[in-house]
């Protein structure tokens, strides 16, 4: 990693120039932002929590400390507390997905294709319903890994965890998810 490199991932957002690197960071990660929470939420409150993100990045640029790790990491914490907070209903909505889904009637499967919406659906059911049976802060989680691809040491800075509590909530998340699936399975 080149000192270009790491100017440009742990930019210095209190001086003269922080309205540039800003609009840096923006180009660098608003589409991943925008990936993340519009598959926690929807695209239209993405869209929303994007703008949003990077105007609470903007309004609190003072407190980034490069020296805690990269912007990326920072912008995704930003970005997951904004989702906690619009998502106060999340679990709810999970459920409310899974009870709908699952009063749905399904035709008969006249082919295979037909066959593999059936079980998509089902599954999508399913982990929905596993989800939302997390806790908020192992959901938060998981879907930083899963969705946002980010590392348990980015998931430590995003929501300033102890890298250890970040892996212990991931693993109780995975644990419970396959838990969840498994009982499910065995009803189905």
């Amino acid at each position: 990693m080149t000192t270009t490199d790491v100017a440009a991932d742990r930019p210095d957002l209190s001086g003269r120039a922080a309205g540039t690197a800003l609009t840096l960071l923006y180009d660098s990660h608003a589409r991943d932002l925008h990936h993340y929470l519009s598959r926690r939420l929807d695209p239209t409150a993405a869209d929303d929590l994007v703008a949003e993100t990077f105007l609470v990045a903007w309004e609190q640029r003072a407190r980034y400390d490069p020296a805690r790790g990269p912007a990326r990491a920072w912008l995704f914490g930003i970005a997951t507390n904004l989702s906690r907070r619009h998502a106060r209903t999340e679990a709810n909505t999970l459920r409310a997905m899974a009870l709908a889904a699952g009063r749905a009637t399904v035709a008969e499967a006249a082919d295979a294709t037909s066959a593999s919406r059936v079980d998509a659906g089902r599954a999508a059911r399913e982990l929905a319903a596993g989800l939302a049976g997390l806790r908020a802060e192992e959901r938060d989680v998981l879907l930083l890994v899963a969705w946002a691809g980010l590392r348990p040491a980015e998931i430590a800075v995003a929501l300033e965890l102890d890298a250890r509590t970040v892996r212990t909530r991931l693993h109780r998340a995975r644990t419970r998810l396959r838990a969840h699936l498994s009982r499910e399975g065995d009803d189905g």
